[in-house]
């Protein structure tokens, strides 16, 4: 069992701290924004599976309970493959603290899905009121479409039961029919891919474990990514001019491709859409997929691998 956490704190350590930190300093990633998500969620689901895995192992070493439960349909030779029965004086440490790390990130992530769902609760409530009124017998306005009355140029989606997207007016007498076009296909990709719930699982993370360089990385990571990816679905439809203009015009009026403000992240993504970067090649992007996906399967391996070896 010894070799196995050690094995497993060596994935953790090296998923978490020094491969966040060069992805970020990557400049492939840019070019294919789908692919570096994955890859990001990949690294997440290593360390989280490699937290549970050591957890599993400590709670069957220091509670005899566990342990039979654990390896009753496992020949004996499995069992004693994992010498869990002389746990080291540490091992209730440690499943003490993995305990409590794993309570943890299950109340940061209620707690982000509950805020979450409270704020869109208020957001709706807050546009029913805003939307117009609509002729009697024609009921409320809950299609996919939401128009709002205003003179400030906005789009976005609204995640939820139904999913809706609003836009304003001051949008559709800014834009024309193609940059529009252009933002409802960028606001559709974020629904498509469920950004909305990366976000959240990023965000739930960071939040609980702010020093964690993982968690960090990949929260203002995926923040970014999402956002190119969307342009990137917009741009395929509607062409990379048009949905540079588009977030030009839908975004101007706030100052935010100013030199001064902080949105750096627009102008970044126009500067991206005005001078596209090339795509990695197929079977470049299909080995970094494939590679990524086999990640999370080390800690099952580590773990697995002394009762294999004992049944072999």
């Amino acid at each position: 069992m010894t070799v196995c956490l050690l094995l497993l704190s060596v994935v953790v350590l090296t998923a978490a701290v020094p491969v966040p930190r060069a992805l970020t300093r990557a400049a492939w990633p840019e070019r294919e924004p789908v692919v570096a998500l994955w890859v990001w969620q990949c690294l997440v689901a290593t360390v989280l599976l490699c937290c549970l895995t050591a957890l599993t192992l400590s709670t069957a070493a220091v509670f005899h309970t566990v342990r039979t439960q654990l390896f009753a349909p496992a020949p004996p030779g499995v069992t004693e493959a994992y010498d869990l029965s002389s746990a080291p004086p540490w091992a209730v440490a440690l499943t003490l603290l993995l305990a409590c790390g794993a309570a943890w990130t299950t109340a940061m992530l209620a707690r982000e899905l509950v805020e979450a769902r409270r704020r869109h609760g208020v957001t709706r409530a807050h546009l029913s009121e805003r939307a117009p009124e609509l002729p009697a017998g024609l009921g409320p306005a809950r299609g996919p479409l939401l128009v709002l009355e205003d003179e400030y140029p906005d789009a976005w989606w609204m995640p939820g039961h139904p999913p809706q997207l609003v836009v304003t007016t001051g949008a559709l007498h800014r834009l024309t029919a193609h940059q529009l076009d252009a933002i409802l296909t960028h606001e559709r990709g974020h629904a498509r891919a469920h950004h909305d719930w990366l976000l959240h699982l990023s965000t739930a993370l960071a939040t609980g474990f702010p020093r964690i360089p993982l968690f960090a990385h990949f929260c203002d990571q995926t923040h970014r990514l999402v956002e190119l990816a969307a342009d990137d679905t917009a741009s395929r439809r509607c062409g990379h001019l048009t949905t540079a203009l588009a977030l030009i015009e839908l975004n101007q009026h706030r100052g935010v491709l100013s030199c001064a403000s902080s949105h750096r992240l627009l102008g970044e993504r126009v500067d991206r859409l005005l001078e596209p970067p090339p795509r990695l090649d197929r079977s470049r992007r299909a080995l970094t997929t494939t590679v990524a996906a086999l990640v999370p399967l080390l800690p099952l391996l580590i773990a697995f691998a002394p009762g294999l070896t004992a049944l072999a």
